[in-house]
C-alpha cells in the first residue's frame, strides 16, 4: 500500500525552519521534524566542523542505535545501508555539511522511497536555512569585529594616555571569546615576552616568555599566524606555559607593511573548542588593524616628543646664551663696584654669592632640559630636584639647588639611595625646626676626602634659628650619621657660613 505524503506537516516544518536564523534551532527542529514525518522513534543529525575533518555538532531525538555509524559514514563519505535505518546527506550551498539519519519506525515497517523523498525535501530546506543562518551570523560577527577595530583605532589615536597594548589585548580577548589575551614584544635576544595582558589574573602573564629558539617565535616574527590546538604538546612551543596557556590558542603577528611589532596571543581554556575558520580569519584581520593603529599611535607620540625636545633645546640655548651671560656680566660689575666702594664690599659679596647660586641652578635646569624625557627619572640630579620640589610645600618656598661635577655619572646606586634619604631627612628638619626663609642644597661629586679619596658631599644650609643643644641629640640627626657610617663616611651639623642658621654636611666615599 502506497504511503500518503504528509504535505501539510512538511510545509509547516519548512516554514518554521526557513524563518529561523539560529543554526542550533534549525538543527534541533530538523531532527524532530524528520522523526515525525517518517514515524521514526529515533533521529540524529551530525554536522561537520569548520575544517571538515571532524564532527562539530551532533543532535539527536528519541532513543535508538548509537550514532557512531552515522558519524563514521559522514567522515568517510559513505552512506550506511542497514534495515530499519534511513540516511540522507545535508548540503549547504551545494557542499557537504552533515547527514541526517532516522531509525526504528514505530509501526515496524521498513522506510520507503516516500520517506527518503520527505527527508531530502526537509534537508534541502534545512540546508538553505543553515546557509542563511551562517551568512547572517558571519555578517554579524564581521560587523562586530569591524566596529571593534574602529573603536580600537579611535581609542589609540585619540587618547594619548591610553595603554595601547592593553587595549589590544582586551578587545581581542572579548571578541574571540578567549580566556586570555596577551600582547608579546620581541626582546634583544629575539624572545617574545608578554608586555600586556587581559585575563582573570593578568599579573601572572606579564613577563612570561617564549624563547627565541622556538619555531613558533620564528614563524610569528616572520609574519606567519599560528593555530595551536594543544600548546602543551605542540613541538613548536617551548615556553613558560603562562605565556600561551594550556587550551586552544592563536599566535598572530602584529605586523603592518612588513614591520612586525610583536604578537597577539589568544587562549581558551583546556577542553574548549578550537578557534573556527571564521574566527581565525577575523582575529588575523583584527591583528593587522591593531598593528596599523599601534604604528600610527607611536608615530604620533614620536612627533609630539620631538616637538617637546625641540622646545626644551630652544629654552636651554636661550638660558645659556642669554640669561647666564647677563648674570656673569652683572657679577663682574658688582665685583668692580666692591673694589671701588670698600664700605659696600660685604653687601656686594653677598649679592655675588647669590648670583653664583642662581647660575648653578640655571645650569642644573639646562642640564635637565637637555636630557631625554625617558632618561630624566633615573638620574640623581633629577631625584634631588624632585625631593627639593616636594619640600617646597612644607617649607613655604623652593630650596636653592646646585651641583658640582657629573653627579649622575659619578655617584653609584647604593650611595645615591642613601644620599636621597639623607636629603629628605635634612629638608624635613629644616621645615620642622629651622623657621628658615632660605635653604640651599649642594651635591658635590668632585671634592675629595681629606685623604684624597673621591667623595660625595651633600650639604643642606638654612638661615634659620640654628639648633639648640638639646636638639643635637635628635634621632633624625643620629639616623643621618648612621646612614653615612654604613658607607664609610660621616655626617655633622654646624652653624651656617655667616654664623646664622645651620649647615648639615653628609659626606661618604665614592
Amino acid at each position: 500500500m502506497r504511503q500518503r505524503i504528509p504535505i501539510p506537516r512538511l510545509l509547516r516544518a519548512m516554514e518554521f525552519i526557513g524563518g529561523d536564523t539560529e543554526p542550533a534551532a534549525v538543527l534541533d527542529h530538523t531532527v524532530r521534524t524528520a522523526a515525525e514525518l517518517t514515524g521514526a522513534r529515533y533521529a540524529a543529525l551530525a554536522v561537520l566542523n569548520e575544517d571538515g575533518n571532524g564532527i562539530g555538532h551532533l543532535v539527536t531525538h528519541g532513543t535508538g542505535p548509537s550514532p557512531e555509524r552515522l558519524v563514521r559514514a559522514l567522515l568517510d563519505g559513505t552512506s550506511p545501508r542497514s534495515p530499519g535505518i534511513l540516511h540522507v546527506p545535508l548540503l549547504v550551498h551545494g557542499a557537504k555539511f552533515g547527514a541526517l539519519q532516522v531509525a526504528d519506525r514505530a509501526d515496524g515497517r521498513p522506510f520507503t522511497a516516500e520517506d527518503r523523498q520527505l527527508l531530502r525535501i526537509l534537508t534541502t530546506e534545512a540546508g538553505i536555512a543553515l546557509g542563511n543562518a551562517r551568512l547572517h551570523a558571519a555578517v554579524r560577527t564581521q560587523s562586530r569585529w569591524m566596529d571593534s577595530s574602529l573603536e580600537l583605532s579611535t581609542a589609540l589615536l585619540a587618547d594619548e594616555e591610553v595603554d595601547a597594548l592593553t587595549v589590544v589585548a582586551e578587545q581581542a580577548r572579548r571578541l574571540a571569546s578567549a580566556a586570555t589575551g596577551a600582547v608579546l614584544e620581541p626582546t634583544e635576544d629575539r624572545d617574545l615576552r608578554v608586555v600586556a595582558a587581559s585575563a582573570d589574573a593578568p599579573p601572572e602573564l606579564i613577563g612570561a616568555v617564549i624563547p627565541g629558539h622556538a619555531l613558533a617565535v620564528r614563524q610569528v616574527l616572520a609574519g606567519e599566524p599560528l593555530d595551536i590546538e594543544d600548546p602543551a604538546g605542540d613541538p613548536r612551543i617551548d615556553a613558560d606555559r603562562a605565556a600561551i596557556g594550556l587550551g586552544p590558542a592563536l599566535l598572530l603577528p602584529l605586523a603592518s607593511d612588513g614591520t612586525v611589532l610583536g604578537a597577539l596571543a589568544l587562549t581558551r581554556t583546556p577542553g574548549a573548542p578550537p578557534f573556527s575558520v571564521p574566527e581565525r580569519a577575523m582575529t588575523t584581520q583584527f591583528a593587522q588593524q591593531a598593528a596599523l593603529a599601534l604604528l600610527l599611535a607611536r608615530a604620533r607620540r614620536d612627533r609630539e616628543q620631538l616637538a617637546v625636545l625641540e622646545d626644551r633645546n630652544r629654552i636651554a640655548r636661550d638660558l645659556h646664551d642669554l640669561v647666564i651671560q647677563r648674570l656673569f656680566a652683572v657679577g663682574m660689575v658688582l665685583e668692580g663696584a666692591g673694589r671701588a666702594v670698600p664700605e659696600a664690599a660685604d653687601r656686594l659679596e653677598t649679592a655675588i654669592r647669590e648670583l653664583d647660586a642662581t647660575i648653578q641652578e640655571i645650569r642644573t635646569a639646562i642640564f635637565a632640559l637637555q636630557q631625554s624625557p625617558d632618561e630624566t627619572p633615573s638620574g640623581l640630579r633629577t631625584r634631588v630636584l624632585r625631593e627639593t620640589g616636594a619640600a617646597a610645600e612644607t617649607l613655604g618656598f623652593a630650596p636653592s639647588v646646585s651641583f658640582a661635577g657629573p653627579v649622575d655619572a659619578l655617584v653609584p646606586a647604593p650611595v645615591e639611595a642613601q644620599l636621597i634619604a639623607a636629603l629628605r631627612e635634612g629638608l624635613s628638619n629644616a621645615a620642622r625646626h629651622a623657621r628658615a626663609s632660605r635653604v640651599d642644597v649642594t651635591v658635590d661629586a668632585i671634592a675629595p676626602l681629606p685623604d684624597d679619596r673621591p667623595a660625595v658631599t651633600l650639604t643642606v644650609t638654612d638661615d634659620g634659628v640654628g639648633i639648640a643643644p638639646e636638639q643635637k641629640r635628635r634621632s633624625g640627626l643620629r639616623n643621618l650619621r648612621d646612614r653615612a657610617l654604613t658607607l664609610g663616611g660621616d655626617a655633622w651639623v654646624a652653624p651656617g657660613p655667616d654664623g646664622r642658621g645651620t649647615t648639615l654636611t653628609w659626606r661618604v666615599p665614592r
